[in-house]
């Protein structure tokens, strides 16, 4: 016969549970027994929301939405951490917002759905945000500003765009130099920034101890500009760096949003479509 798990002790029923993802506590622990029910419903258990390994989960993204509301509710206000890929739209990124004053570091990759719009109009409800990951977002220069300005301890940045046509070089990286003074550790995997750029990120954010460019192709870091970042900068990875820990799937999923007709009108329509509701918003 094996263990009765109701005799263990409760922090250690507690710590089991807290390994598991968000996922399997809402649709699954929860459920098990009254105790498991009751070690649910403290807020404190749900100081972090893992859902970014949702392929192996039968759930589509309604169903994803739901249980991550779910667990936005029971954190009461105490979410630290959370972690989303590909499901976030505008809708539940509000709600998020609405709770996430306490939030410490969030991770929303790949969210096609989420608009630089409602990005800008929720920074200032992260006062406390340490560490931000928006990769392969629909973000824009004026977003990365606002970010900038309403998270004053941010110090971790990584951010790469999901659509690069018609971009300014060098806009993401002067609005970080402008408003991020405190960042220490920044990706921005596969952006269009120069020389100029870069330059101006390092006298913008002197703290800076880590640097991802990989792909940045319009960089030439063969002269001074290379020397100072290899000076000042102690984690430093070059444009043509290969990352020997992963197998570049941030490079094949960029490659395959740009070979894909469907994704780039998709995003040309978004682009559009926030464009003629800031004319709307200046003609009132």
């Amino acid at each position: 016969m094996g263990p009765n798990w109701l005799e263990l002790p409760k922090d250690i029923t507690e710590n089991i549970l807290q390994r598991l993802s968000t996922i399997e506590i809402v649709t699954s622990a929860c459920q098990v027994c009254p105790l498991w029910w009751n070690i649910c419903k403290d807020p404190l258990m749900w100081h972090t929301i893992h859902m970014i390994d949702n392929d192996s989960y039968p759930y589509n993204n309604i169903d994803l939405v739901k249980i991550c509301r779910y667990a936005v509710d029971r954190s009461c206000g105490h979410l630290r951490d959370i972690e989303i890929a590909s499901f976030c739209t505008d809708d539940l990124l509000q709600y998020i917002a609405s709770c996430g004053s306490q939030l410490r570091r969030i991770q929303l990759t790949k969210c096609r759905n989420i608009s630089h719009r409602q990005f800008s109009k929720v920074a200032n409800k992260f006062p406390l945000l340490e560490e931000l990951d928006i990769s392969f977002s629909n973000l824009c220069k004026d977003s990365l500003e606002v970010i900038g300005r309403s998270c004053p301890l941010l110090i971790s940045l990584k951010f790469s765009r999901m659509f690069c046509k018609d971009i300014e070089l060098n806009d993401d990286a002067i609005a970080i130099a402008k408003t991020m003074p405190k960042l220490r550790h920044l990706s921005m995997f596969g952006n269009l920034l120069t020389n100029v750029g870069l330059h101006a990120i390092l006298d913008g954010c002197p703290l800076l101890e880590s640097v991802v460019l990989r792909n940045c192709f319009h960089l030439d870091l063969s002269g001074s500009l290379g020397k100072r970042c290899r000076d000042q900068i102690k984690d430093l990875v070059l444009p043509t760096d290969v990352d020997e820990n992963c197998d570049d799937e941030d490079y094949f999923y960029l490659s395959s949003l740009m070979e894909d007709e469907m994704d780039l009108d998709y995003l040309f329509f978004l682009n559009m479509y926030d464009f003629f509701l800031d004319l709307h918003e200046n003609d009132n």
